[in-house]
């Protein structure tokens, strides 16, 4: 490590993605890219002890090392770390936010040993015509996409597919709303403590012609259902499997077809309230952020749904990290 400090492409920033379950870390150049990168099991839920000594411990196993080969280095972090539930609260910031917006409202919280992390907080979304929404983590994987291709801040559509997946609308460089689907969530839930999930074999894979048959039959139910039609779409799993017009192996693709179409009818529309015409569905890009497989599978269900995908991104966060420490001015910006 001592030589990363002392050799060219040095590091100077340490990041820290820290949600609920997992903590992944990354020491990073002055050009933004990603010199080394762990991960440990030590998210919010998961301390090796309770409290601030959690965090501390976690912190310290995950990075020690690094930051006593190059005890300089500004650390920030990004994600729920910043919750209520946190190591300290970083309160939501409201749209509109960028890393600007997110860098002065941010926390810091000091280390035993005289350190100090910079905390990057969640964004809110409070409409006065709607319900609130928040995010915390997502912010900064926008930040990291925008840095990548500067030319997605003037407009964009970013859908980050997850448990709790993530529509938002970027203008000029800025969050400006979004809306969160518990999709994933559902889908957990309704598979494995829900009458659904009893035709669900623990083992078995669904032949791949099975699996898309399927993953289409609920993509289309989703699309060509009346208003309000999900409850009793949702039987369908089941009395699929009962009548043998879904192998048991390909009822949790229908259930998933079913979830995610109902997500995209719904952000679709969305979408085409809110963007003007000259702008949407063709002019403005449609970018997926998140696991790889996840997104291949929201890509084909927008493909059958009859929407672009521009880009398929995967983790960002490093560089809306990079980002963020930039803005707060405890880095240079990334030439």
């Amino acid at each position: 490590m001592t030589d990363h400090c002392d050799s060219t492409g040095s590091p100077v920033l340490v990041a820290l993605d820290w949600g609920t379950s997992s903590l992944r870390g990354f020491l990073m150049d002055e050009a933004g890219g990603v010199l080394a990168e762990r991960s440990s099991p030590h998210g919010i839920q998961h301390l090796p002890q309770p409290g601030a000594a959690g965090f501390e411990a976690a912190f310290a196993a995950l990075c020690g090392d690094w930051l006593s080969a190059c005890p300089d280095l500004p650390v920030v972090a990004g994600g729920m770390v910043g919750s209520a539930q946190g190591w300290v609260e970083a309160p939501y910031v409201p749209c509109p936010a960028d890393a600007r917006s997110l860098a002065d409202h941010a926390a810091w919280v000091e280390v035993a040993d005289g350190r100090r992390l910079l905390i990057a907080p969640g964004v809110l979304y409070d409409p006065p015509d709607g319900a609130p929404d928040v995010m915390r983590g997502e912010e900064v994987q926008i930040a990291g996409a925008l840095a990548e291709n500067p030319a997605w801040a003037a407009s964009a559509c970013v859908a980050m597919p997850g448990t709790h997946s993530k529509w938002v609308r970027v203008a000029d460089g800025k969050i400006v709303g979004f809306a969160t689907h518990m999709t994933g969530e559902l889908f957990a839930v309704l598979k494995n403590h829900s009458l659904l999930g009893r035709l669900m074999p623990a083992e078995g894979v669904a032949s791949p012609q099975d699996e898309a048959a399927a993953f289409a039959l609920g993509l289309d139910a989703a699309r060509d259902g009346e208003p309000g039609a999900l409850p009793h779409q949702l039987f369908a799993t089941r009395t699929l499997g009962l009548t043998r017009r879904l192998p048991p192996e390909a009822l949790s693709h229908y259930l998933s077809g079913l979830l995610i179409g109902h997500e995209l009818t719904a952000s679709l529309a969305m979408t085409r309230r809110v963007w003007p015409p000259e702008l949407w569905p063709n002019g403005a890009p449609l970018l997926l952020i998140g696991d790889a497989g996840l997104c291949r599978r929201y890509a084909r269900a927008l493909d059958h749904f009859g929407a672009t995908v521009t880009a398929q991104l995967g983790n960002t966060a490093p560089r809306g990290l990079f980002q963020f420490a930039a803005a707060a001015g405890l880095i240079a910006a990334a030439p």
